[in-house]
């Protein structure tokens, strides 16, 4: 039987349930157990494709081309699973599956309700999607992290919650858990408990008892024994099932300080998982994530020299909308053993009308650009700051600043030679002007025009690098010398096939390309320390002990010539892809295995 640990939240969302619950499934694992999750949003948005990155943070992209939510993200990261869509779970996602039902019959004209037929179509999709492997095993899980979204107590998530009431009935008492994360704030030095005595009470109150109570202080003084016994008495738990997560120098640290507060073992307690019967294989496995986990946390303390990254964005207002870049760009600087400093840059600020309109704001953002060791452009939708980034992109490449463009940051980079290389001032993206002199980006001609979600090309695309690539090709060797490669993808434009002999006989050299050898999918310039484009997210796939490697790539060549030749021996012996034997197939097999999408999609407000 299947265990199931919930995560819930009180007081305030953002609190950092995403992170307890990976870091709770990433110490199970080190004992030896398999470990699922599974994110429960309770908005009703079908899926987290059509938000602006500013709403909900950033997109993240999973495998089968699903658009959910980053917490995903971190699960992926912290257990080293690959999800599926489906282990995103939203309002949208369960009614229309109730309404769906209903209009084909399968209540026999009952009368649908939120309970019983939503809240069953709930527990019914948690039991069935707990149970699909998501690790190399190829086994179903032991354990199954589900993280309630949002607050208690919110109107949109009563339904989620009271199907967690009745599915620990249906599951019984030993295999069902519930983590409830709380804010303790810290007034003038005196940590208050009324907040989490209040939402444990309103908890309560819906039938749910927690288990253990995570208290969240946002300060870095760890939870004092009294404040701890305070909670423990007025909240009906024992001592031991209070534990206190401050905020530490990482988040990698994070599992750490739950297993020195024996949340492990309480666990193991609680749900008698050492009946679970575990190989001598698993246990070894366990041990050593443990072992590399603790690794990389002593090394990320001891690490003295910097490597400093400018993030050239659109949305760096809200840092979550960069969440996967940033920790790709963390993952890397751990193994080139540096400390990463990031500055975030709004692209717009870069522009020369904000020379007139803020002088210091311009100022202040050329000089975070000109002063780092890399500069990155990520991903990004419409025309609104892309003339600053193509600013940034120009002072890359003729300054030989190590270079990384993303997506949109990729696209942009052709434009900025087509313009400042290839001589054709009007060069230019689809996306801004339908009726541009060159339209070196174009529409790409199988995607739908009018619905937005989920119509992109999404998911594990190949790309196959070009032939004798592999005698200087930095990317290439970042991935171990393989001739085909696969990474995510979450776009609806791509390089004009017009241009590309016109662009190649300047200099300009597309190492990767789709089977075909139609769609263009990664730049590389030959005489240039480094200087890399993907049409691909490569920062999807990233985990603390296997950067993604084109993030790798770019932070080492940020940290020195040496620190890059170093890490470009490492890859080609040890480099690993983080996918799945079964995912990694030519694209005809993925494009025919693909799920049809379902209903009708909301059309997105574009950002402009």
């Amino acid at each position: 039987m299947t265990k199931y640990i919930v995560v819930s939240g009180g007081v305030v969302s953002g609190i950092g349930k995403g992170v307890i619950a990976s870091s709770t499934g990433l110490l199970l694992k080190t004992t030896g157990l398999k470990v699922t999750a599974i994110k429960i949003d309770p908005y009703m948005n079908i899926d987290a494709g059509t938000m602006r990155p500013q709403e909900h943070g950033e997109v993240y992209v999973l495998n089968d081309g699903g658009e959910v939510d980053l917490d995903l993200g971190n699960y992926e990261r912290y257990l080293d699973v690959t999800l599926s869509r489906d282990n995103n779970i939203t309002t949208g996602k369960i009614y229309r599956e109730v309404i769906e039902k209903e209009r084909r019959g399968d209540y026999l004209g009952k009368t649908v309700q939120i309970v019983p037929h939503i809240t069953n179509a709930i527990q019914d999709w948690i039991e069935r999607v707990s149970k699909i492997p998501v690790d190399d095993t190829g086994e179903e899980p032991d354990v199954c992290i589900v993280e309630l979204g949002g607050t208690v107590g919110d109107i949109e998530s009563a339904p989620f919650v009271e199907a967690m009431r009745q599915f620990q009935f249906r599951v019984g008492h030993e295999n069902f858990a519930l983590i409830h994360v709380s804010l303790v704030p810290d007034m003038h030095g005196e940590q208050k408990t009324k907040p989490t005595q209040t939402t444990v009470h309103a908890l309560r109150g819906l039938g749910l008892l927690p288990d253990l109570i995570a208290c969240r202080l946002i300060v870095q003084k760890p939870l004092e024994d009294a404040t701890k016994a305070k909670i423990s008495m007025f909240c009906h738990v024992s001592a031991e099932q209070v534990v206190g997560v401050h905020d530490v120098s990482s988040v990698y640290h994070v599992p750490l300080l739950l297993q020195s507060q024996g949340i492990v073992q309480f666990l193991q307690k609680r749900l008698n998982l050492t009946s679970l019967k575990l190989t001598k294989e698993m246990l070894e496995r366990g041990a050593s994530l443990e072992k590399r986990w603790k690794e990389l946390t002593k090394r990320q303390e001891r690490l003295l020299d910097d490597v400093s990254i400018a993030l050239v964005g659109k949305y760096t207002d809200l840092q979550d909308s960069y969440m996967s870049v940033v920790k790709s760009l963390e993952h890397s600087a751990f193994q080139c053993h540096r400390k990463l400093k990031l500055k975030w840059v709004d692209s717009s600020d870069l522009e020369p009308e904000t020379q007139v309109t803020n002088p210091a704001k311009y100022h202040d953002a050329w000089r975070d650009v000109v002063s780092a060791n890399g500069i990155l452009v990520p991903g990004g939708f419409g025309v609104r700051g892309s003339e600053g980034m193509m600013l940034a992109i120009k002072w890359a490449r003729e300054q030989k600043i190590p270079f990384l463009g993303i997506c949109f940051g990729f696209q942009l980079a052709v434009v900025e030679w087509a313009r400042n290389v290839c001589g054709l001032p009007g060069a230019t993206s689809g996306e801004f002007d339908k009726d541009a002199e060159h339209p070196i980006i174009i529409f790409m001609p199988e995607i739908s025009k009018t619905h937005m979600g989920g119509t992109m090309r999404l998911g594990l695309r190949p790309t196959v690098f070009q032939p004798a690539s592999e005698q200087w090709s930095k990317v290439r060797k970042l991935y171990g010398g393989a001739g085909k490669i696969w990474e995510r993808h979450r776009h609806r434009y791509e390089v004009n096939p017009a241009y590309i002999e016109r662009l190649e006989q300047s200099g300009l050299d597309f190492a990767g390309r789709d089977e075909k050898g139609e769609r263009m999918q990664v730049l590389e310039m030959h005489d240039h320390p480094f200087f890399v484009g993907f049409q691909a997210h490569p920062e999807f796939c990233t985990r603390p002990l296997n950067p993604s490697p084109p993030f790798l790539g770019f932070v080492a060549a940020a940290s020195g010539e040496a620190v890059l030749q170093e890490q470009l021996d490492i890859q080609l012996k040890t480099f690993k892809p983080p996918h799945p034997e079964g995912a990694m197939v030519d694209e005809d097999i993925l494009r025919h295995s693909e799920p049809l999408p379902r209903g009708e999609e909301v059309l997105l407000a574009g950002d402009q």
